[in-house]
């Protein structure tokens, strides 16, 4: 589906207990066993995949969701197996078609008794997740998608949402999570006893110099620009525990915290945006930034937070010294020009000037540019 509507919805009565229960009567499963499994999944599955494949558009590729127990226990195993540490919460992690043929291949060849004896492995699972990780695996065959994001929100959390719909308690489901998100962000300053007033600033002053650069010096988009809003609410939360290094204790904070309706490699972002709001630049061998997924993220993060030590520039003082502010590329040149407008019009903001002048080198040197101020 995309926005609000479904495109197409079906149910197929393959179920792991259901397939355990029929098919699987050897321990290990033998290679017959196996196969006409395999067979009868694939043949089940067909006709609710070409249905789906259908609706696409042409050249449209499908993004694979999972949700509930089966392919979380399999996202579990792979990050414990790939990370060491599975993450908390699952939100939001993915892995590969060819990693879940691996390890459907391993667990197929172990008995219950072996499987049981995974650490995370419950034994009742451990019955049933040859068939359940046999079910994804062809599913993701069929369907040619090569990876897949864990859910953890499933039909529970669902038939709450409708009912909250139903009752008229929330007007709009994609509001509704981009709410929660917002409201989760306010909720954790709160709890750490953040200047809001000022944090909001920063927050905008963020949202001013990524609107007014994209395009000319990045290309991030809305879910990026959400994730730096969020930074910059809790990038001071660190206080809470000492003013020492408390860029390093808003990680912290933020990382194993309660922000809700983020996925976890969202959560390592927005820890890292805090983390690197002063001082040290990001580092492959800072742990945290090392942690990060993969290039994309750790570029996402350096170029962000250097955006986001700017904004905290602007608020030195935290009294909304500055009132507005305009940039203004010069690629000839390869400066950026940034117009405050003071709140008080004889304020010379020197405080808010040797501050940016002092932070940008940062900004200067990720995004290869001169950074100007002028008060207007």
């Amino acid at each position: 589906g995309d926005n609000y509507a479904p495109r197409s919805l079906s149910s197929t009565k393959i179920g792991a207990v259901r397939l355990t229960a029929e098919f699987i009567a050897t321990d290990p499963i033998n290679e017959r066993e196996l196969q006409f499994l395999q067979a009868y999944v694939r043949g089940m599955l067909e006709r609710p995949i070409e249905d789906i494949q259908a609706h696409l558009k042409p050249g449209e590729i499908p993004r694979l969701v999972g949700t509930s127990g089966t392919i979380e226990t399999l996202a579990a195993l792979h990050a414990k197996e790939k990370l060491g540490i599975v993450p908390n919460p699952l939100n939001g992690y993915q892995f590969t078609r060819k990693d879940l043929k691996e390890m459907v291949k391993r667990l197929a060849s172990m008995t219950t008794i072996e499987r049981v004896a995974i650490p995370g492995l419950s034994e009742r699972r451990a019955e049933i997740i040859v068939a359940g990780g046999l079910v994804l695996l062809e599913a993701m065959t069929l369907l040619g998608i090569e990876s897949l994001m864990v859910g953890e929100r499933a039909l529970r959390e669902g038939v709450i949402v409708d009912w909250m719909l139903s009752q008229g308690l929330i007007e709009d489901r994609l509001r509704y999570q981009g709410q929660v998100r917002q409201r989760s962000a306010i909720a954790v300053a709160q709890k750490y006893h953040v200047n809001l007033e000022s944090s909001q600033r920063v927050g905008n002053f963020a949202l001013s110099l990524f609107d007014q650069t994209k395009g000319s010096l990045h290309n991030w988009n809305q879910r990026e620009r959400e994730l730096l809003w969020v930074a910059a609410i809790l990038h001071n939360c660190g206080l809470y525990v000492s003013h020492s290094a408390h860029h390093k204790h808003s990680y912290y904070l933020i990382r194993y915290g309660e922000l809700l309706g983020f996925t976890d490699v969202e959560i390592q972002v927005i820890a890292n945006l805090a983390r690197y709001h002063r001082k040290n630049t990001p580092k492959k061998k800072h742990e945290n930034y090392n942690l990060l997924p993969n290039k994309e993220y750790r570029m996402m993060v350096k170029q962000l937070s250097a955006l986001l030590r700017l904004a905290v520039a602007l608020d030195r003082r935290q009294i909304g010294a500055i009132s507005q502010l305009q940039c203004e590329y010069r690629p000839n040149i390869r400066e950026l020009n940034l117009s405050l407008t003071p709140a008080i019009p004889n304020d010379k903001c020197t405080l808010e000037l040797w501050n940016l002048d002092y932070k940008k080198g940062v900004f200067e040197e990720e995004y290869g540019v001169k950074v100007t101020a002028t008060l207007t």
